[in-house]
């Protein structure tokens, strides 16, 4: 007979309020991932207690999983079933820390295998075409979207990295930024010198970015013609306006400058390591994953660098005892 205590039941929407509030406050967790954990997990509450009556956390079975992700999300894209996945797991990996139940259904499911595809990037001229050629109004806002790019390309932020810098975070003269990066972790990044003279130039107008009655965010690198932080939203937007003025044909977001900052340092010879320590990457399989590398650039670095490529193996000295044997 099991002796054990029972567990606490638990609604199934206040489990889901507790690991969000979790992801918020311990893990720093960014608006976007915040945003995209509700929604997965509000989806998967609604089809729990409409189709299958289930309210409680210690309810819910594998089988209940399994049918959810092959009615609700097929046709979906690999990637958007790996995610949501993902975050189903945490949720009920979260549930057992919590005690609410012994093991997760979630736990031996299966993520989807990815489809890797490379990600659109420059190449070093149109980048250079962009940097040099786009948004040249003579004003503070074409001020501030030449800095932005420069930031972009100049030193791969991500874009929810650019709006979220603050004037603090600036080292100009040092010649190097501070930056927040996923889940609240901090790294500095080097400016390159175009960085820091059109970052000076836009500092210097800044000012100019205001509502009608001259108030501004007093806090905020970016900001909007209202004098409000720059969205992820309206960086796009501009991004998008700059490559159109100067007649790009292959067109790529925020992250795609962000890429191109990757892979032409690394064509460029620099350190993957290194590369992966201002991407501000825990894993240096994600930077290998942004980079793109021909196999012809990869040929002549193995033959420059690895020793197997270039020195013949010592032929082996049969001992006397083989030759005897033979």
């Amino acid at each position: 007979m099991d002796t054990s205590p029972p567990h606490t039941q638990i609604l199934l929407r206040d489990a889901i309020a507790q690991f969000l509030q979790r992801e918020r406050v311990e893990r720093a967790a960014s608006p976007e991932t915040l945003r995209a954990y509700q929604g997965d997990l509000s989806a998967l509450l609604e089809w729990l207690q409409e189709s299958q009556e289930i309210r409680y956390v210690n309810e819910v079975t594998r089988l209940h999983l399994r049918r959810y992700l092959a009615e609700r999300l097929v046709g979906t894209a690999r990637s958007s079933m790996a995610r949501r996945l993902s975050c189903i797991r945490s949720f009920f990996k979260f549930c057992t820390r919590e005690g609410w139940i012994d093991n997760s259904p979630a736990a031996s499911m299966r993520t989807p295998r990815q489809e890797q595809k490379l990600a659109r990037l420059l190449d070093v001229d149109d980048a250079f075409k962009l940097i040099d050629d786009a948004s040249q109004r003579p004003d503070a806002i074409g001020a501030r979207d030449r800095a932005m790019w420069e930031l972009l390309y100049g030193s791969g932020l991500r874009v929810s990295e650019l709006q979220d810098l603050n004037l603090a975070q600036l080292k100009l003269d040092e010649g190097w930024i501070r930056v927040r990066g996923k889940g609240a972790k901090e790294r500095e990044v080097p400016l390159t010198p175009p960085s820091i003279h059109k970052l000076k130039t836009y500092l210097a107008v800044r000012h100019e970015l205001c509502d009608k009655d001259g108030n501004l965010d007093s806090e905020a690198l970016f900001l909007n013609h209202r004098g409000g932080r720059m969205s992820a939203r309206s960086v796009r937007r501009r991004l998008e306006a700059a490559q159109e003025e100067v007649g790009l044909e292959n067109t790529v977001s925020p992250h795609g400058l962000r890429h191109s900052f990757a892979t032409h340092l690394l064509n460029n010879g620099a350190d993957l390591r290194a590369i992966q320590s201002m991407l501000g990457h825990e894993s240096l399989g994600t930077t290998q994953r942004y980079t793109h590398v021909s196999i012809d650039q990869l040929t002549k670095a193995y033959d420059a660098a690895h020793p197997r490529a270039h020195r013949q193996p010592r032929r082996a000295v049969p001992s006397p005892s083989a030759k005897e044997e033979a």
